[in-house]
């Protein structure tokens, strides 16, 4: 998700496959200046090996910035934590967010709200 100007975008749908590295990494680096997984381009960031991290195989909808929430469905996403609680965005106003805190780091979207976004990116990628 991206935020500009109050409003949030959905930048990609990304699913995660598996955490295994496979042929289509490429070859392990040699040196910190080689690309950690040259076969996975704009993907590479998230198989960060040196960190701790396992590669990451997604399968993901093209990165864009002009997908936009829209403003019922950023009041009624809904996140799940590990324990199963939920929680929801604050400071969803008018379809609009006044502070982005609440979407810094990384969740899990419940299961009902990752259908309603999915619905948004499979709208923008047909619209292509």
């Amino acid at each position: 998700m991206h935020v500009n100007w109050r409003e949030a975008f959905v930048v990609s749908r990304m699913r995660v496959v598996d955490r295994e590295r496979r042929g289509c990494c490429g070859t392990v680096p040699r040196t910190w200046e080689d690309p950690a997984y040259p076969g996975h381009h704009d993907w590479s960031m998230l198989g960060a090996e040196g960190c701790g991290a396992d590669p990451v195989h997604v399968d993901a909808t093209p990165v864009r910035f002009d997908t936009p929430i829209p403003g019922d469905l950023l009041a009624r996403l809904t996140w799940r934590n590990r324990r199963g609680r939920t929680r929801q965005l604050k400071y969803v106003v008018d379809g609009r967010l006044e502070n982005s805190v609440g979407l810094q780091g990384f969740y899990r979207l419940a299961p009902a709200s990752a259908a309603e976004l999915a619905d948004v990116t499979a709208g923008a990628v047909s619209s292509r």
